[in-house]
């Protein structure tokens, strides 16, 4: 990967430091990209604490949030441009190329950023003086991801039913019924990762009668998880020659590692995919970090399949965007109190009321200031602290 080059800024801190009047919400404009980042409840929220609430208009209609609902809960309905002005922007995903002229000094950004797949957003970012919160790397003590944990849940079950779904043969698939029949094996499925994705994808294919195989690197995580273990599910501490042995057996292999901030690492040669049974469906939910399978290639929820090697993959990069309203519902029930606590008290308040969001600052006045972002992009990395004060 090319490494980027940050440039030196002047030091332009008075917007992110100081308390937040105004919030923006642009409609998402990524491809099939349906969510909104406040539901009119949460715009009633933030009314109430007396902060303006800018809405792009139709920002919502994807998710069957309607523009008078908004209304009627106090947002400001504007232009793309007015929502961009705001103080603090909350969005879904990553900015596009389209809006990377709306990215300013002054401005502070909370969003998934997942900067470890697209570089070029954190050379915007930086080039620009951002200040980018990503919810994706906002972490508890206890090493959990708050506002990525209703995504994940979300990506899991997606990911159980959408292999499911392409193992059928009029969908490409080998002929497999997932749960099998009296007689009949079921389906072998391997789900490499047992964090919050990969645990939600094994247990639902697990109720779904699949025979499935968890892997993890941690012994510790797979004993926390022993309790809740059901139906055909046996939970492996993952190597090397075991992924040898499994994935070229398998009916459906689900990818879902994460290393927060950094890229995925590749679990899955080329090598291994050759040595699928054709029909065979691989879904990687990890492509929004880079993917863990080498032959993944980012997709669409309008164009989600590639065959490759007689393997089809799924491997979208915005899963929870098929079920929009759910995900805009799961997604501001965790993000709405941090946009609270960042609007209401500046950043470096709320970093310190809130000491996880450490944690989700991934860029501050032209420094990349997360060790994972850091290492993906090949920049130095800068305590986030320093870069505020």
């Amino acid at each position: 990967m090319a490494k980027l080059v940050g440039k030196p800024r002047a030091r332009t801190m008075a917007a992110p430091i100081a308390p937040i009047a105004s919030i923006g919400v642009p409609r998402e404009v990524k491809r099939d990209e349906q969510r909104v980042a406040l539901t009119p409840d949460g715009v009633r929220e933030l009314v109430g604490h007396g902060f303006t609430v800018r809405i792009e208009s139709g920002a919502g209609s994807g998710a069957g949030l309607s523009d008078q609902a908004f209304a009627e809960a106090g947002a400001q309905l504007v232009s793309r441009e007015e929502a961009w002005g705001a103080h603090l922007v909350v969005k879904v995903k990553e900015p596009q190329p389209e809006e990377f002229g709306f990215l300013r000094p002054d401005l502070v950004l909370f969003t998934y950023l997942h900067l470890a797949a697209y570089p070029a957003v954190g050379r915007a970012l930086l080039e620009a003086g951002t200040t980018a919160i990503a919810y994706e790397t906002v972490q508890l003590d206890d090493g959990s991801l708050p506002l990525l944990a209703p995504m994940s849940e979300i990506a899991g079950r997606l990911a159980a039913q959408v292999g499911a779904h392409l193992l059928e043969k009029p969908h490409g698939g080998r002929g497999v019924l997932i749960g099998g029949c009296t007689g009949v094996r079921p389906a072998r499925v391997v789900v490499l990762g047992a964090g919050s994705v990969g645990w939600t994808a094994a247990r639902l294919a697990a109720a779904m009668d699949a025979e499935v195989l968890l892997l993890d690197l941690s012994p510790e995580r797979l004993r926390q998880l022993e309790s809740q273990r059901r139906g055909r599910l046996t939970s492996l501490v993952s190597s090397r020659s075991l992924l040898e042995r499994l994935v070229p057996s398998a009916d459906l292999v689900i990818g879902a590692v994460l290393v927060p901030g950094d890229r995925a690492p590749t679990l899955v040669d080329e090598g291994l995919v050759r040595r699928m049974r054709p029909g065979s469906v691989i879904v990687d939910v990890a492509i929004d970090q880079g993917g863990c399978i080498a032959t993944s290639q980012e997709t669409t929820h309008t164009d989600p399949v590639r065959t490759i090697h007689g393997v089809q993959h799924y491997a979208v990069g915005n899963m929870p965007g098929a079920v929009p309203f759910t995900s805009t519902e799961a997604l501001v029930s965790v993000t709405l109190p941090y946009v609270l606590a960042i609007a209401g008290r500046g950043l470096v308040d709320a970093v310190t009321e809130r000491p996880e969001l450490v944690s989700g600052l991934n860029t501050v006045d032209g420094a990349v200031c997360h060790p994972g972002v850091a290492k993906a992009l090949g920049l130095p990395n800068r305590h986030p602290m320093a870069c505020l004060h």
